[in-house]
């Protein structure tokens, strides 16, 4: 055992020792951070506009502060792009994470001197919690490969601007940075398929323990180097050990990947976005992710299917339920208030808090009163794969309101490694499986309303074409699992 690995063992213990402090706190620790967010943000622009100095409670809060999503919070954010200070939190912030935006084009969203160490912190702490609980830290010593965005930065009015992933990269600590593949130069180029041909010059030959980046575009990778060595990923790499991944759910891809592999590998499964690092896989053996409550973030949840009423029940930490669909709203040291993220989750356990991410609250199919989620049609889709033995490299879901016979039914868009012999069979196995999760579609179907779902098959390399003609192939760049419309289906 090498000194970075013993070191490695002797550290994850003490801060997963640390972290247990908190965890054994919820509510408290949720209550210590809403008191220094108000606190500290009283003297913004954004705390004096909403009487911060009056806010004694959450009550106080709730009435003072509406909940907001990017539009309605850009007003202030765009005051802080042109360079004025303490608008959303004291001061400037570091950085700005750029996003891509629906109806305003680019986002900014503020990363602060408090809220930055949190997105480094967490991500350092999965790792960490995975090697507490397994004992397995050889990993450390090999080369570790995490495909982002570049790290590359602008600057406006003295900030500096780029994608999340790109910011992070300048904060990898020291003892790693030998490890770390690909090279800054790499990482620099933006086009996805000549950076990727880089990445596989740099990585080839090299002792890979870790993987890291978006389920997809890790995939696309492998396929490349098994395409150009003629051989399986786990030959190649006999040390690879571990898969960390964010964004997309990993279940659906997890047989191709073993498939590429020639074998298992652990995974850990993060919940990040430029907005905060909610949650990251704290266990092999629980369901979900720990959801992260001392991070300067203070969450609120709203029911989904009640998201839309006029004045919906909210619910903080201590009043959630297992197995409920949710909106989050986050109120953050970055300076977003009351922020409607977009996503939805689910807590699989409250003792401790752990959630997945079950869809977007905009990502979802309801042409027909269904409201089918992400959650849901990913585990019909994986459930039949397990019966048919069947591997996919992406797929999309969309209604069809108009066919050209039968009723109106859910289209699935499935880019397969290899077609079902049995396509019908298939798609009646996934349709019986979405029925078992969701009681609206089952009546839907039940009474004749829907016909069974209808799977397109498309092309090898369908999603990637489409990616590149948005000009978002590779990065951090994902499709959306489910449509309300046929914008995605009708372009692939």
């Amino acid at each position: 055992m090498s000194l970075k690995s013993f070191a490695a063992k002797i550290f994850a213990k003490y801060t997963r020792n640390k972290m247990q402090k908190w965890i054994d706190k919820p509510v408290k620790t949720q209550q210590d951070v809403f008191n220094n967010l108000i606190s500290k943000a009283k003297n913004t622009v954004f705390g004096k506009d909403h009487q911060f100095d009056r806010i004694q409670n959450f009550k106080d809060f709730q009435e003072r502060v509406p909940i907001r999503d990017y539009e309605a919070l850009k007003t202030y954010v765009d005051r802080m792009v042109a360079g004025e200070e303490s608008i959303l939190w004291p001061g400037k912030p570091l950085y700005f994470a750029k996003t891509s935006g629906t109806t305003s084009g680019a986002k900014y969203i503020p990363l602060t001197k408090e809220s930055m160490p949190t997105h480094i912190d967490a991500a350092r702490n999965a790792i960490l919690c995975y090697i507490a609980e397994t004992g397995s830290s050889r990993f450390v010593d090999g080369k570790m490969i995490f495909l982002q965005g570049s790290p590359k930065l602008e600057e406006k009015n003295g900030v500096k601007l780029g994608r999340l992933s790109g910011i992070s990269a300048h904060f990898v600590p020291n003892y790693l940075q030998r490890n770390r593949l690909p090279s800054w130069e790499t990482n620099c180029i933006e086009d996805w398929e000549t950076k990727l041909q880089k990445v596989i010059d740099e990585t080839v030959d090299q002792d890979m323990t870790v993987m890291g980046g978006i389920p997809s575009w890790v995939q696309n990778y492998f396929e490349k180097l098994e395409e150009q060595t003629g051989k399986k990923i786990g030959e190649l790499y006999p040390n690879l050990e571990l898969f960390i991944y964010g964004g997309v759910n990993y279940e659906p891809y997890r047989s191709k990947f073993e498939a590429l592999i020639g074998r298992k590998i652990s995974s850990i499964e993060l919940y990040p976005a430029s907005e905060g690092f909610f949650a990251f896989q704290d266990s092999q053996e629980a369901n979900g992710m720990l959801l992260q409550l001392d991070s300067g973030i203070f969450y609120e949840f709203i029911k989904a299917d009640e998201f839309f009423d006029e004045s919906p029940k909210i619910y903080t930490i201590k009043d959630v339920e297992i197995d409920v669909n949710y909106v989050m709203i986050i109120s953050t040291t970055a300076g977003l208030w009351r922020y409607n993220l977009g996503d939805t989750v689910m807590f699989t356990n409250t003792s401790p808090y752990r959630v997945i991410v079950s869809g977007r609250i905009k990502h979802f199919t309801s042409a027909f009163g269904e409201h089918v989620i992400a959650k849901e049609v990913e585990h019909a889709l994986k459930e039949a794969q397990k019966d048919f033995n069947i591997q996919i490299t992406e797929f999309t879901v969309a209604p069809q309101l108009h066919p050209k016979e039968g009723l109106a039914h859910h289209e699935w868009l499935i880019e397969f490694d290899q077609n079902p012999t049995n396509l019908n069979k298939f798609a009646e196995t996934i349709d019986q499986n979405l029925q078992k999760q969701n009681s609206y579609y089952k009546d839907l179907r039940e009474g004749q309303m829907l016909a069974c779902l209808k799977i397109t098959c498309l092309p090898k390399n369908s999603f990637s074409k489409y990616m590149k003609s948005l000009g978002k192939l590779g990065g951090q760049n994902k499709v959306p699992r489910l449509s309300n419309d046929r914008n995605i289906a009708d372009k692939l």
